[in-house]
């Protein structure tokens, strides 16, 4: 529709020709030709689902994976220094620096984790422990294990692990993993 209407615009007067519309107009005493290919319906159908058949095999091409937060191939390394020593997070899916990466983050009993907020959505999974959760103007959540937590994007945040346990989080992030400080 939009389409036609910019062609209305311009004064176009369409010729039909075996699926193909050739636009002639007369501007300022000039001719302008445009020819465009109309697709019917099963034509753009088809597309799509070879488009769509496409993308799901490159994803079938990807193995699949578990692991568990105390098993000794995770890789833990330090987390961004404003979170306190004893935080770490560990990669266990994907690139950090790219969209759909999945970690571990861990910190030691009786630990809080200042504000900050990230740039992607997070959803979360506490594996291990007891947290505190507290969104800005929200009331604190805390988890137990096994409890799904959702963060929005760009909301500010802060956290405790409480005591008798260390807290272990699996966090998926929808966009590239960053940890922004509030001060």
């Amino acid at each position: 529709m939009f389409f036609h209407f910019n062609i209305r615009l311009l004064n176009l007067i369409p010729l039909e020709v075996w699926g193909d519309t050739i636009y002639k107009s007369h501007l300022k005493g000039l001719v302008m030709t445009t020819r465009v290919h109309c697709y019917s319906f099963m034509e753009k159908i088809t597309k799509m689902i070879i488009v769509g058949v496409s993308l799901v095999s490159l994803q079938a091409d990807e193995l699949s994976l578990s692991a568990l937060a105390d098993d000794a191939n995770v890789k833990w390394g330090a987390c961004p220094a404003f979170l306190g020593k004893g935080c770490e997070m560990a990669v266990i899916h994907g690139d950090p620096a790219k969209p759909n990466s999945d970690i571990f983050f861990k910190v030691p009993e009786n630990f809080k984790i200042p504000l900050h907020w990230h740039t992607s959505a997070e959803r979360m999974v506490l594996v291990k422990g007891k947290m505190d959760v507290t969104y800005h103007k929200e009331n604190t959540n805390t988890l137990s294990e096994g409890e799904y937590a959702y963060g929005p994007a760009k909301k500010v945040h802060k956290a405790y692990c409480h005591k008798g346990s260390e807290c272990v989080l699996f966090i998926a992030f929808e966009e590239p993993i960053d940890a922004h400080e509030v001060k």
